[in-house]
């Protein structure tokens, strides 16, 4: 199927920067959006942000004008450049990507991986 890694999570102070990557992996025919979702206990898992194959991009509020998404399909791979960032953006972050394999499209998730911020 499909196996997305991700890389480049951990801690830093607030005000710092993170880099997140993701790989896809698998029978991959095609892949439509790739992002970034994150959860905190007791919360819902909510998008961070997304970007089309074409370049589209859409990110949640209170992360415009710090984080930037940005892939490379010849490798598909997705990355989130974090900055600016504060305690609330602590969460486990999930790299997810809807693929096309064989003939269905779906939607698929990585593992998660930690970022924590200090205040």
């Amino acid at each position: 199927q499909v196996r997305l890694v991700e890389s480049g999570g951990g801690s830093v102070q607030a005000g710092g920067s993170l880099r997140l990557s993701c790989t896809a992996s698998g029978a991959i025919i095609s892949l439509n959006y790739m992002g970034w979702f994150r959860q905190t206990p007791n919360n819902e898992r909510e998008l961070v942000a997304r970007m089309g194959y074409g370049g589209d991009t859409t990110y949640a509020d209170n992360v415009k004008g710090r984080f930037t998404i940005s892939r490379d399909n010849a490798v598909k791979a997705v990355y989130l450049q974090m900055s600016s960032l504060n305690p609330e953006d602590t969460a486990v972050y999930y790299c997810n990507a809807n693929a096309l394999v064989s003939d269905l499209l779906g939607g698929y998730w990585g593992q998660g991986i930690q970022v924590t911020v200090a205040s």
